[in-house]
């Protein structure tokens, strides 16, 4: 019923509180299951930018000798990084079976660049900052390539469009990955620097990598829970933990390093594969 205002005698227009709840909220700003699995992913890159910075870098610069505390904030920054990846794992599977939002895809792009480009960029720069044999300033090119080659590859994945199952570029994730690892090793600062840089190449390379599904995506989260574990061995310094660390992480290149060489072979496979059936047909 209209109300009437008996000195304006005009008619009252509905608040618009309540037009708003009879609308329902628009498809573009609902969030799906997928999506909050993908905010996951950019709160663990944030927390790993706060656990290298209260843990390693503000000790450093005032003066505190607590190796161990830097020992737990650097394994802790890298498992939320691993944990980050679980997430943008689990999120494109979710996806797929279930739905994702409109703007899944640039949640998407935005988290990876937090937890895979800026996280570990910045785990770079402290780095520099904080060991005996590094140079800081060059420390922080090697840190800017690295999140110039994350946002790139990311720039390049919405733009491109690849064949299926594959990468075009070592993923961001895996590549932020390496980038720690490498880190981790404590090579020399000229042969750190070298593996960065040979990293970000990688990212932003025509070198096809497998995306990972069915056993690739169980045998990617299996390795992910024993980076973890030898981790936080490291961390709470258990006998063996820091040989066990370089283990994983030398482990961590090579797989880096080989991993394109399967799709390599695939590709060269079917490559003869439709040679033969080519030559078939042409028979009488």
């Amino acid at each position: 019923m209209t109300v009437i205002d008996p000195e304006t005698q005009a008619g009252w227009v509905p608040e618009a509180d309540e037009v708003d709840e009879e609308e329902e909220m628009p498809l573009s700003l609902r969030l799906s299951i997928a999506d909050t699995l993908t905010l996951g992913n950019a709160t663990c890159g944030f927390m790993a930018v706060y656990f290298t910075t209260t843990g390693i870098l503000i000790p450093h610069l005032t003066g505190s000798q607590e190796s161990g505390m830097a020992r737990h904030s650097a394994a802790t920054a890298v498992i939320l990084m691993l944990c980050a990846a679980v997430f943008d794992l689990f999120d494109g599977l979710v996806a797929r079976k279930l739905r994702s939002s409109p703007m899944g895809a640039e949640l998407d792009n935005l988290s990876d660049l937090i937890s895979f480009g800026l996280a570990p960029a910045y785990f770079v720069l402290v780095y520099g900052m904080v060991a005996d044999d590094a140079h800081q300033r060059v420390a922080a090119v090697g840190a800017i390539v690295v999140l110039l080659a994350v946002v790139l590859r990311l720039a390049r994945f919405s733009c491109v469009t690849v064949k299926d199952g594959t990468f075009q570029g070592m993923p961001s994730p895996f590549g932020a990955l390496t980038v720690v690892s490498i880190v981790l090793l404590e090579l020399p600062f000229v042969a750190t620097l070298m593996a960065i840089i040979g990293t970000a190449w990688l990212m932003v390379s025509r070198v096809e990598y497998p995306k990972p599904r069915g056993r690739l995506a169980g045998a990617m989260l299996t390795w992910i829970v024993l980076s973890m574990g030898l981790l936080a061995a490291w961390a709470f310094d258990a006998p063996s933990g820091q040989l066990l660390l370089q283990t994983g992480c030398a482990l961590q290149l090579v797989m880096g390093a080989v991993i394109p060489l399967f799709a390599t072979a695939r590709r060269v496979n079917n490559f003869r594969d439709n040679r033969r059936e080519a030559r078939a047909a042409q028979l009488p």
